[in-house]
């Protein structure tokens, strides 16, 4: 009988143990493919580095070791043809949004704030080398600025301690700093930025920050799709004034407490996949009180 009890005992806490596996590999959403995430995503990006050359090469004449937007490019003037890769994306960490990207009061935010204690281990979006490593008085704190190919530069701010050197090569997934509150930040977060050479973009436009993954293998770039956010902020912007003059009549709404895609969509006499697809989300992400979504 106390055998019987005993084996009971183990098969009952070995069950348990399998299933909170399981549930955390579920809150990531790569389920039991989560383990081989980062052998896959190396062998890739090796792959892919062996063929290509030097992902930078020809970016160094506007490498800058101290300014976050180094090229002064007008996104205006940016192709609509321009592809950002997501296949290779690692979540920097697995902290909800507490702030969406766009204005906040009298400025423009241009990441998104993701939940995370002092301490926790912030990691690199993608494989790139580091850019900016530095102290920032007039927001940031301390932060970094990851270079990335293609044009594409992700920034971590409010760190507490950095965990890598400048111009240090870096894989996605590593840890690369632990989170703080440095920095103008009212408690400890992680500010996450996607830039296309300088210019951010809202990063839920390419990543699920409830499902921790890209939200396509590749997001293709439609200025008027890609920078709406920037554009009906401005109202007018040097370059792009048509795109802007568009933007003028778009209608938003402005998410409140207990809100639910489909009763925002059934109010607002539009369907529920075209709110998602307005707003590059799926039916069944959740919606932050102050998170604006395009109604048209």
């Amino acid at each position: 009988m106390k055998f019987r009890f005993l084996t009971t005992l183990i098969l009952l806490l070995n069950t348990l143990t399998i299933f909170a596996q399981d549930r955390y590999a579920a809150n990531i959403l790569y389920g039991r493919r989560h383990a081989l995430l980062d052998s896959v995503i190396m062998q890739e990006l090796k792959d892919e580095e062996s063929e290509q050359g030097d992902l930078y090469e020809g970016l160094y004449e506007n490498w800058s070791s101290t300014k976050v937007d180094p090229y002064s490019v007008n996104f205006g003037k940016l192709k609509d043809s321009l592809v950002i890769d997501c296949r290779g994306y690692y979540p920097p960490c697995l902290g909800c949004v507490t702030s969406p990207f766009g204005p906040r009061g009298r400025r423009f935010h241009n990441g998104i704030d993701l939940r995370l204690g002092i301490g926790d281990t912030v990691h690199a979006a993608f494989s790139g080398r580091i850019r900016v490593r530095r102290y920032n008085s007039g927001g940031y704190g301390y932060f970094l600025v990851l270079r990335h190919k293609d044009g594409v530069e992700t920034l971590y701010a409010h760190l507490s301690k950095f965990l890598v050197a400048p111009n240090q090569e870096v894989r996605a997934g590593q840890a690369i700093a632990l989170g703080g509150s440095t920095g103008h930040s009212t408690g400890p977060h992680l500010h996450f930025e996607v830039r296309l050479m300088g210019n951010p973009i809202n990063p839920a436009k390419l990543f699920s920050f409830t499902d921790y993954m890209p939200l396509r293998n590749k997001y293709y770039v439609v200025k008027d799709r890609t920078f709406e956010e920037r554009m009906s902020y401005a109202g007018n912007h040097s370059g792009y004034t048509g795109a802007a003059n568009r933007f003028s009549n778009l209608a938003f709404y402005t998410v409140q407490k207990g809100d639910n895609l489909g009763g925002i969509a059934s109010r607002n006499h539009i369907s529920l996949a075209a709110l998602c697809r307005l707003n590059n989300i799926r039916s069944t992400a959740k919606l932050m009180p102050g998170q604006r979504l395009r109604l048209s």
